[in-house]
């Protein structure tokens, strides 16, 4: 198979070509750093910027993986740095469909990034499924619209479209837990304002597995929660990080500091998701890490 891959040399992006590759597959990466991309991976990867997809017409292109977008949480959510997390990933996407249509290219699977976002800030403790309500805000619209332009790709391409809403992925050498880790070792860490905010996360092997799993079913599109079964309050996320590294964590973080340092996007901490993966459990996906413990274990 010949998959294109966007956010290739992200964190996700990353493990995910390396997976493919593994199992014999050509993979062709979008980047708008082709040299960074081609020095990551070697000759065992073409590397691309988006103007030349459009020039893709003697390929063909199997499936698409778009998980290209600015990351959400490393700046404060600015009007500029809001219109910055959009065009990386609504106008990217609508781009990359138009380029492909206009090269030729009819992939049969376009499997696209989204997140748990889209539910927006939650407070209950109700399980959400993909169907679950949706809390209005600036989360849910940049999702939103971020689904809206892949789904174009069933239109204009003829794709099977699915959308992956991705939790706080776990996994070593980068993510949310590179993060974290450094004042956790150093006895530093705790729980972020009251703790009871739930965090809906993933270990970074079973997104992986999740994406190929999407890739490799064709009777499956739409929206799937790309989450653990066993979601956690911040303050058992917090004892069971300290656990796993055998150190105390009783610094709590104020909400009120965060909400001063970070401004609007502080929401993605004090504010949560309980987010179930309904759609995959009912079409027989298999967790390889289901708990935090066995997923932290292996990520630290």
């Amino acid at each position: 198979m010949h998959y294109l891959i966007t956010g290739g040399t992200g964190f996700i992006g990353r493990r995910l070509t390396e997976s493919l590759l593994a199992d014999g597959h050509e993979v062709m990466l979008v980047s708008r750093d082709a040299e960074r991309a081609m020095l990551q991976f070697g000759s065992r990867v073409n590397a691309i910027s988006l103007s030349d997809v459009s020039l893709l017409s003697s390929v063909k292109i199997d499936a698409v993986i778009n998980l290209a977008g600015a990351p959400i949480a490393d700046k404060r959510w600015t009007d500029s740095r809001k219109l910055e997390l959009k065009n990386s990933r609504i106008d990217f996407t609508q781009d990359l469909i138009q380029r492909l249509y206009e090269a030729g290219q009819r992939p049969e699977v376009f499997v696209s990034g989204s997140a748990i976002g889209y539910y927006g800030p939650q407070e209950g403790n109700a399980p959400l499924s993909e169907n679950g309500p949706v809390e209005e805000g600036f989360q849910h619209s940049l999702c939103q619209q971020w689904e809206d332009a892949a789904m174009v790709a069933e239109k204009d391409l003829g794709a099977r479209v699915c959308c992956v809403r991705t939790g706080v992925v776990f996994g070593k050498g980068g993510g949310a837990l590179s993060k974290m880790l450094p004042a956790f070792k150093l006895g530093l860490g705790g729980p972020i304002g009251n703790g009871a905010q739930w965090m809906s996360w993933v270990h970074l092997e079973d997104e992986v597995n999740i994406i190929r799993f999407l890739l490799e079913h064709d009777q499956l599109s739409g929206a799937f929660n790309a989450t653990s079964p066993e979601a956690v309050t911040n303050s058992t996320f917090t004892r069971t990080l300290a656990s796993t590294l055998r150190r105390p964590a009783f610094f709590r973080v104020p909400a009120s500091l965060l909400k001063w340092a970070m401004g609007e996007s502080s929401e993605l901490l004090l504010s949560g998701q309980h987010v179930y993966p309904t759609a995959l459990v009912e079409v027989g996906y298999v967790f390889k890490f289901p708990d935090l413990q066995s997923a932290l274990t292996s990520a630290t």
